[in-house]
């Protein structure tokens, strides 16, 4: 394999609530996994958030990168739509501004440092980089709850002491 081969998923308990992302990255040696969340978030944004970290973490390589992801608002935002926002100003087609236009931004600097192909991928059909992606995202997920419950028990434990 001589290109990288990434998965990504987004999740969120609520929406908006706490939410978590994560990336299969496969090398054609290694498999690397990363996952991470945010307090107060969107799936969208999530969803975007994997693709971003996971392209980070492999900005320097030389090889190509064949992204996987099951959003067709990440998919086909980078790959259609984010060209017209951006000439119009960040504006959708209704004149309204475009959400998550700061993450928008970031992939967009990327995919110009960083040239990716974009693939759509059915979620939660048994694909096992997917559903791997998934398995770290809700990880993301449990880890900003946990966060919450222990920020809470302090707080309540310093209130009371």
């Amino acid at each position: 394999m001589d290109e990288i081969h990434i998965y990504t998923d987004g999740a969120c308990s609520g929406n908006p609530g706490p939410g978590g992302w994560g990336a299969v990255i496969h090398d054609g040696v290694e498999t690397q996994e990363i996952f991470g969340g945010e307090d107060h978030t969107t799936n969208n944004r999530m969803e975007m958030l994997a693709t971003i970290k996971a392209i980070e973490a492999i900005i320097d390589s030389k090889r190509g990168v064949h992204l996987h992801t099951d959003s067709t608002y990440v998919k086909d935002g980078i790959t259609t739509w984010v060209k017209n926002w951006a000439r119009n100003g960040w504006k959708t087609a209704n004149n309204k501004p475009v959400k998550n236009k700061d993450l928008w931004q970031e992939l967009v600097a990327l995919c110009e440092k960083k040239e990716v192909t974009w693939h759509w991928v059915k979620g939660h059909a048994g694909h096992p980089e997917n559903e791997r992606a998934d398995v770290l995202a809700r990880n993301g997920v449990m880890k900003q709850m946990m966060k919450a419950a222990i920020e809470e028990t302090a707080q309540k434990n310093q209130a009371t002491s």
